[in-house]
């Protein structure tokens, strides 16, 4: 599976600086980066070796292209490009959205395309902040909050600018999304393997891993309450549970939050105790009303086997989210009995 990580942020947030730089970088090297347009990421003239209508090939083997009429077509085109051997043998593909965009379409068109998921996974997404004009902007923009609500990691910029407000950004950050790592970048300066291999990609390989994906529980479960910030109106908690899940109630409980949750759920991602795989814990993973099919690990990553799930959304409830389980699991758990208790008459008459 090739991993696909999605870089976001709002306008002028550095996110094309950001990109530049790593496309630099050696370990870059074997790399699709998907763009809006070539003229948005100020590629050295220098770096081009050869391309054509709607690709780059960059010198040191990263490939560039343009997204056309949408991006799952794009994506399509690339993987049978390579399929055919008449673009080199990527092995990461990168997407770069536009400073308006709501990262939620790109996930679920990654997490939902059959097609698409046959040769690629989702990896993470990496949102770039601009410290000097960043709390403006998570003020008056919902697409910004959205950037870094969604985000695995996030890159904050221009922090070596005098009139950057580097702590005050970090403070309005933590409420917003406490779980993903803040990293800094310096005229986009950043290692990759510090923005790479962070979300569900090959989780079930990956087993020390799962801790830090699930980073927010620790924070969330020490301070013992919800994480808030009242101009936002995001709320992120997690939510442990001792005892385990039957693989019904999981199925129903997914299935009740797109219902009823929709785009006030900005992300979702757990890992979950099923009763009837009790060595084999569930990673899950959800965007807004879509959720991608459970990983299952092969082991427990430690001795640890609650079931914790992290929620960061828009006016949700941490008392509603542990009410709706509860419920499931007690209707599940009647009816359980009662198909119990109807064919108990038929073993004793035989």
């Amino acid at each position: 599976m090739i991993p696909v990580s999605v870089i976001t942020g709002f306008l002028g947030s550095g996110k094309t600086t950001l990109l530049g730089r790593l496309l630099r970088d050696p370990a870059m090297s074997r790399t699709a980066v998907i763009i809006n347009e070539f003229g948005a990421i100020g590629l050295d003239h220098e770096l081009i070796e050869t391309s054509d209508e709607s690709f780059i090939q960059l010198s040191n083997g990263c490939l560039c292209c343009n997204v056309r009429s949408d991006l799952v077509l794009t994506l399509g085109d690339l993987a049978a490009r390579r399929a055919a051997g008449t673009v080199p043998q990527f092995e990461r593909v990168v997407v770069e959205t536009t400073g308006l965009a709501d990262p939620a379409p790109i996930l679920h068109a990654l997490m939902t395309d059959r097609t698409l998921s046959e040769v690629y996974a989702l990896d993470g997404v990496v949102t770039t902040v601009d410290a000097v004009t960043g709390l403006a902007t998570l003020d008056n923009h919902a697409e910004s909050l959205r950037q870094a609500a969604v985000a695995d990691r996030i890159v904050l910029t221009k922090t070596d600018m005098p009139e950057a407000q580097t702590d005050a950004m970090r403070l309005r950050l933590a409420t917003i999304n406490p779980g993903a790592p803040l990293l800094t970048a310096v005229s986009g300066a950043i290692a990759p393997s510090a923005l790479f291999d962070c979300g569900l990609y090959d989780a079930a390989g990956k087993q020390a891993d799962v801790h830090a994906w699930l980073a927010h529980e620790a924070a969330a479960v020490a301070g013992s309450h919800v994480h808030h910030h009242h101009q936002d109106n995001i709320t992120s908690f997690c939510v442990v549970r001792e005892q385990p899940l039957r693989a019904v109630t999981l199925a129903l409980l997914l299935s009740a939050l797109a219902e009823n949750c929709g785009a006030d759920l900005l992300r979702m991602k757990g890992i979950v105790h099923v009763a009837e795989e009790p060595d084999r814990p569930a990673v899950i993973h959800g965007v807004q009303h879509v959720y991608h099919a459970p990983v299952w690990l092969e082991r427990w990553p430690s001795a640890d086997r609650r079931t914790r799930m992290v929620f960061i959304g828009r006016n949700l409830r941490e008392s509603w989210v542990k009410s709706l389980i509860d419920l499931l699991d007690a209707e599940v758990a009647d009816e359980i009995q009662r198909r119990a208790a109807a064919r108990e008459p038929e073993s004793i008459a035989g």
